[in-house]
């Protein structure tokens, strides 16, 4: 499911109920995740969000051929100091950071889910995982994006932008590399599908890695699961919570009355743990993920994007009676239309991509795992390359791993052998 991200903030506890968030992580953050709270709101998890943090972009038209003609730039120089370059691109906040020994290459940090109304700092700041490819020489790019929420089009777009304005600003660089967390996975399948001409290759960690439209049909089906199984909960809306009517309400007290309820009948928890493929443990985190995610996607879409009337479900004890029982849910058709095509994946691939999971992650199940490969198969694509599961929790890598992965990458690209 969607994601967050390790130089963001990501989910590790929730004002107060570290219970509800073992120490990795919420939407894709990894190493050290925290909370950030909102003005007069309570805490939101940032997911990977710098870097950490599903879905393909609206197919806007961009011009980008002025920036395409640039590309031919003179070869970058390395700076005799370390250089940062920030401001804001369209809307976008974004960052640049150049090392003075910089090798010539670029790389850039797609962060994941950054709930909306999250407070961003200003000059935006490197985050977790950009020290670590500096280190190691490369030049790193960062957009914050020019939304917040499941904002995967105006990611791949801000994304694009930044990539063309840094070839301006400071030469075209030897070869260019994605490196996405969480939602920021996906928007490097999408890069690497659109603007692949511009990049060496792409490494999703943590990623949301399926078109957003399997990921939202089964967001609305943890949600109203629990709607069935625990109707009229205290603390939640009359109408449950994947009523597109509801009062919003805040993701922490969602998740609190979420887990208290769960507590009353564990066969039916350990049944919705089971078909969401988390552990039971991590049920009420995840369900308040979902909560948060899909009314901030009902918000951006301007309408209900999923709709579950011919839904035949299966694998919660007495189907029958869930099918039943189960409420319904009409889509309205534009915003179905926009997650459609904002959130879409097409295979289509020419470049090396690495793709690494977590073990125990509670907002990518793994039955996502297998799709983009075989979607790159039908499309008769280059075959990425999946490597074993590390790190526990949602984008719980240490940065050995991310650094590891990121060789394996590099490797592939240069022709040598992708064993990491």
């Amino acid at each position: 499911m969607p994601a967050l991200s390790p130089a963001t903030p990501v989910l590790r506890e929730a004002a107060g109920c570290p219970d509800l968030f073992p120490a990795d992580t919420l939407f894709g953050v990894s190493v050290q995740n925290r909370l950030t709270p909102s003005p007069g709101k309570e805490l939101l998890p940032m997911i990977r969000k710098t870097p950490r943090a599903v879905v393909l972009l609206m197919l806007v038209a961009l011009d980008f051929g002025t920036a395409h003609a640039r590309d031919a730039a003179p070869e970058p120089k390395a700076p005799s100091t370390a250089s940062v370059d920030t401001g804001v691109l369209e809307g976008a906040p974004y960052r640049v950071d150049i090392p003075a020994d910089w090798n010539g290459e670029l790389v850039a940090l797609l962060h994941g889910f950054e709930p909306i109304g999250t407070p961003r700092a200003t000059p935006k700041p490197p985050g977790d995982e950009a020290p670590l490819f500096l280190a190691a020489g490369y030049a790193v790019a960062q957009s914050s994006y020019a939304s917040q929420g499941w904002a995967v089009d105006d990611a791949l777009r801000d994304n694009e932008r930044l990539r063309a304005w840094f070839v301006r600003r400071h030469g075209k660089p030897g070869r260019a590399y994605l490196v996405g967390f969480s939602m920021g996975g996906y928007v490097a399948l999408a890069s690497l599908e659109r603007y692949g001409a511009h990049y060496d290759g792409a490494l999703s960690l943590c990623g949301a890695n399926v078109p957003g439209t399997r990921v939202f049909d089964d967001v609305l089906t943890s949600l109203v699961a629990f709607d069935y199984f625990f109707p009229h909960a205290a603390g939640l809306p009359q109408g449950g919570i994947a009523d597109p009517a509801g009062p919003e309400l805040g993701q922490t007290d969602v998740m609190r009355a979420v887990d208290a309820a769960l507590k009353t009948n564990e066969d039916a928890a350990r049944l919705l743990a089971e078909h969401a493929q988390v552990s039971r443990g991590r049920l009420a985190g995840a369900i308040g993920v979902h909560y948060l995610v899909l009314h901030q996607m009902i918000a951006r879409a301007k309408g209900m994007p999923v709709d579950n009337r011919a839904t035949a479900y299966a694998g919660f004890g007495d189907d029958a009676a869930f099918n039943r029982g189960v409420r319904r849910y009409a889509g309205d058709p534009q915003a179905m239309l926009y997650l459609a095509k904002a959130t879409s994946l097409s295979g289509e691939i020419r470049k090396p991509l690495v793709l690494q999971y977590n073990r125990d992650d509670f907002l990518i199940p793994a039955r996502y795992q297998p799709v983009y490969p075989a979607m790159v198969l039908s499309a008769h694509g280059r075959a990425p390359l999946v490597l074993p599961p590390a790190g526990e929790g949602h984008c719980g890598f240490a940065p050995e791993q991310i650094m590891q992965a990121f060789r394996t990458l590099t490797r592939m690209d240069r022709g040598g052998p992708s064993s990491h």
